[in-house]
C-alpha cells in the first residue's frame, strides 16, 4: 500500500530524490523501474528507538553494509536451487514468459554476490527460513547493543 510499505513516485520524482541525495541506495533494478530506501525513512526509524530492516536487491544490501560496515548485517536469502525457484516462479502465473525471462536472469547475477554477504539463509521452507532470520537478527542485535 502506498505510503505505508512503500511509496510510489513516477521515475522524474525518484531520478529527483537521488540528485537531491534523499535516497540512502537505490537501484534501477529493471528498465525504468527504480527502487531505493529513502534517508528520512531511516531516521524516522531510529528516531523512534527501532532498528531498520531492509528487503533490498543485492546491491542496495551490499551500499548498505559498505556505509554502516558492522552496524549493519547482511543476510542473502537464496532459494534451495535455480531450477526450484524458477518452479516456484512459474507456478504463481503471475509473469508474462518475457518478465519471467528477466527475473531468472537476474537472480543467476545476483547469486553471484552470496559470498559477500555476513550470513546466507537458504529459503526451503518459509518457517524454517524467518525463524532463522529471527534468530541472526536477535543475535546480531544483542551483540550490537
Amino acid at each position: 500500500m502506498d505510503g505505508r510499505e512503500y511509496y510510489f513516485l513516477s521515475s522524474e520524482d525518484f531520478r529527483r530524490m537521488i540528485e537531491q541525495e534523499k535516497l540512502l541506495e537505490w537501484q534501477e533494478v529493471y528498465p525504468g523501474s527504480y527502487y531505493g530506501t529513502q534517508v528520512s525513512e531511516v531516521e524516522r526509524i531510529s528516531s523512534n528507538g527501532q532498528f531498520p530492516v531492509f528487503d533490498v536487491d543485492v546491491v542496495g544490501g551490499l551500499n548498505i553494509k559498505k556505509m554502516f560496515g558492522e552496524k549493519a548485517l547482511a543476510i542473502f536469502i537464496r532459494p534451495p536451487s535455480y531450477e526450484i525457484l524458477e518452479s516456484r516462479l512459474r507456478s504463481r502465473a503471475t509473469d508474462s514468459e518475457e518478465s519471467l525471462q528477466k527475473r531468472l536472469n537476474k537472480v543467476k547475477w545476483e547469486l553471484t554476490f552470496e559470498k559477500d554477504f555476513d550470513c546466507v539463509i537458504i529459503n526451503d521452507k518459509l518457517e524454517n527460513a524467518l525463524q532463522e532470520a529471527e534468530l541472526l537478527v536477535k543475535d546480531f542485535l544483542e551483540i550490537t547493543l
